[in-house]
C-alpha cells in the first residue's frame, strides 16, 4: 500500500479531483453506473469499512486502495484525518474516489468533507447511492411510502456525535411533487412552528444535464415555486440543511467570474 503525505501544501499543487461516492446498501448490483465508472477510472480510493467483499473484490488492480472505516466504537481514522488524506490524495492523484456505503449525503458525514474539501479549493462532485432505509425496505418489501399508510418520511439517526440517542430536532423536510401546493406547505411548517427564515430549496430535473436548483427562505417559498421555469419534476426541501444550495450557487458563479 502506498504511503501518502498528509502534510498541506498549496492550492497550486492540486491536480486531483474528489468524488463522493455512494457504494449503497452492499449488493454490487445495486452500484449505479455511474458509480461503477467512477470506481474503474479511480486512481486511488479510500474505501468504508461497510463497503461489501464483492464491491472491493470489483476494485480495478492498479488504483491504491484505502481503508479508511469507521465503525461505531472501532475508528481506523478520525473524520479529520480522513479529510487531510482527501486533500493530500488530490494533490498527488487525478481521480480520487471516497467510496460510502449507501449513500453520501444520509448519515454518511459527505456534507462534512463535501465542506472542507471546497474550503481547500478541492474540485468535488458527488455520485448519490442507494440509502439504507431505500435499499433494505426494498429487499424486505416494506414500501417506505404507500398511501393508505402515511404520506411523510423522516429519516433519522439513532446515533449522534455525542454517542447517545435523542428525539429529532429541527429535521429535513422533503416534499415531492409540491410546487402547486407550495403556499399551503408554507403556511402549515409555519404554524407547526418553523421560522420564516428556515432555508429552502427547489430543485428541479435533479441529477440530469437541465438541472435547475433554486434555494431561499420558507417565507419565499410560494415565489420560487411560481418563478420555477424548468419542466419536469422538482423536489422541494426545507430545513437548515438547503442553505448549501445557496451556497454552491455561490461557489459556481465566483468560479465563472474567475
Amino acid at each position: 500500500m502506498k504511503n501518502i503525505d498528509t502534510k498541506q501544501q498549496n492550492n497550486t499543487t492540486i491536480k486531483g479531483k474528489v468524488l463522493l461516492v455512494g457504494a449503497g446498501p452492499g449488493d454490487p448490483e445495486l452500484l449505479t453506473l455511474k458509480a461503477m465508472r467512477a470506481i474503474n477510472e479511480a486512481d486511488i480510493i479510500l474505501y468504508d469499512s461497510l463497503i461489501s467483499d464483492e464491491i472491493l473484490a470489483m476494485m480495478p488492480q492498479k488504483s491504491t486502495k484505502i481503508c479508511v472505516g469507521k465503525r461505531c466504537g472501532a475508528h481506523k481514522m478520525s473524520q479529520i484525518d480522513i479529510q487531510k488524506l482527501l486533500i493530500a490524495s488530490a494533490q498527488k492523484y487525478k481521480h480520487v474516489v471516497r467510496l460510502k456505503g449507501g449513500d453520501p449525503f444520509i448519515f454518511g458525514r459527505g456534507g462534512e468533507e463535501l465542506e472542507y474539501l471546497q474550503a481547500h479549493g478541492i474540485d468535488v462532485d458527488v455520485i448519490p447511492g442507494i440509502t439504507a432505509a431505500a435499499g433494505c425496505a426494498a429487499a424486505a418489501k416494506i414500501p417506505l411510502t404507500h398511501r393508505q399508510y402515511g404520506n411523510a418520511l423522516m429519516l433519522d439517526s439513532g446515533h449522534t456525535q455525542f454517542g447517545d440517542f435523542e428525539p429529532s430536532q429541527n429535521p429535513t423536510r422533503v416534499f415531492y411533487m409540491g410546487l402547486k401546493q407550495a403556499g399551503l406547505i408554507t403556511a402549515r411548517l409555519l404554524s407547526d412552528g418553523l421560522h420564516e427564515s428556515t432555508p429552502v430549496a427547489l430543485i428541479a430535473n435533479g441529477t440530469l444535464p437541465n438541472q435547475e436548483v433554486h434555494s431561499g427562505l420558507l417565507i419565499d417559498l410560494p415565489i420560487l415555486a411560481e418563478r420555477y421555469s424548468a419542466s419536469g419534476p422538482a423536489l422541494i426541501i426545507v430545513g437548515e440543511v438547503a442553505s448549501f444550495a445557496a451556497q454552491n450557487q455561490t461557489q459556481m458563479i465566483r468560479q465563472a467570474v474567475a
